[in-house]
């Protein structure tokens, strides 16, 4: 394993959002749905797991095993998009509407991806419809309802609580892709981001593109929620939370505190060099697929 120094990140952060801004939209459209299928599978399988085990803990430890799928093979994912996209547009790099536009296609992309993952899911846990909703497809429904109709109950505390988690679960997500490259080895990428995906999961915070598998999945199942339910009272906050969560905590704060020293006297060379454990300063282009 190796270790590319913070300036070196900081570097790889603003190349890999110029380089997600040139990607045509149906380049967005199948990476963004393939990343909202993975998701899916990895939360599903968190539920499958919690219920076997009666252990929620242990579903926090499998279910990053989608973020590490999507950071190794450079997928499209949405909250990714919001930690990073903007830093080309702070440096002065890039237009607001591009960065619109890629956020609009992603988030389709999600979408389609999740639901359709969560179609899938509700055939094969109920045989296509012919047995009631059980073990880890009972506890999806329930997780649906806790996410709308649970926040709903609370009124304006609610969205204040979805929002806060959003913000949290973002701060988190984008720290493991930042974290992934500070190394340039497939096994450090699945460490690094394994751990802040852990953390934001096991306590429940919330993630706008895990919900657009959870709620959809469990409305199919018999989940008392409507589509009002879904949008006013997790979708909406929660995409704004990670937004605030993913930029502000972890792209805008890093951009501040490393990107003055880019411009000292160090060169690139210099900011990418690994510590200790590699002989090769390069930036790797293993390095640029994080999400």
């Amino acid at each position: 394993m190796d270790y590319v120094k913070p300036a070196g990140v900081m570097t790889a952060m603003l190349e890999w959002g110029h380089r997600k801004l040139t990607l045509r939209p149906l380049d967005l459209l199948i990476r963004g749905a393939m990343a909202g299928a993975i998701l899916g599978i990895a939360t599903s399988l968190a539920a499958t797991v919690a219920v076997s085990t009666g252990q929620p803990l242990v579903g926090a430890v499998v279910f990053p095993v989608g973020l590490i799928i999507i950071v190794v093979l450079g997928l499209e994912i949405l909250t990714g998009n919001f930690g990073l996209l903007p830093l080309p547009w702070v440096d002065r790099g890039a237009g607001g509407a591009t960065i619109l536009a890629n956020w609009g296609w992603v988030t389709i992309a999600n979408l389609i991806g999740s639901v359709a993952y969560g179609a899938l899911f509700a055939i094969a846990v109920t045989d296509m419809g012919a047995v009631e909703p059980a073990g880890a497809a009972a506890r999806i429904v329930a997780m649906a309802e806790t996410k709308t109709i649970g926040y709903a109950a609370l009124g304006m505390a609610g969205l204040v609580a979805v929002f806060v988690k959003a913000i949290l679960c973002n701060w988190m997500v984008c720290l493991a892709i930042v974290l992934a490259m500070a190394t340039t080895s497939t096994l450090g990428k699945a460490l690094m981001v394994w751990m802040p995906i852990f953390l934001f999961f096991a306590q429940g915070f919330e993630h706008s593109v895990v919900n657009m598998f959870v709620i959809p999945s469990g409305m199919m199942l018999g989940a008392k929620v409507t589509l009002a339910d879904w949008l006013l009272w997790n979708q909406i906050p929660v995409t704004l939370g990670n937004l605030v969560g993913g930029f502000l905590f972890t792209g805008l704060a890093l951009y501040t505190t490393y990107k003055p020293a880019m411009h000292s006297s160090s060169t690139l060379g210099d900011a990418l060099e690994p510590i200790a454990l590699s002989d090769s300063p390069s930036l790797m282009p293993m390095q640029m697929t994080a999400e």
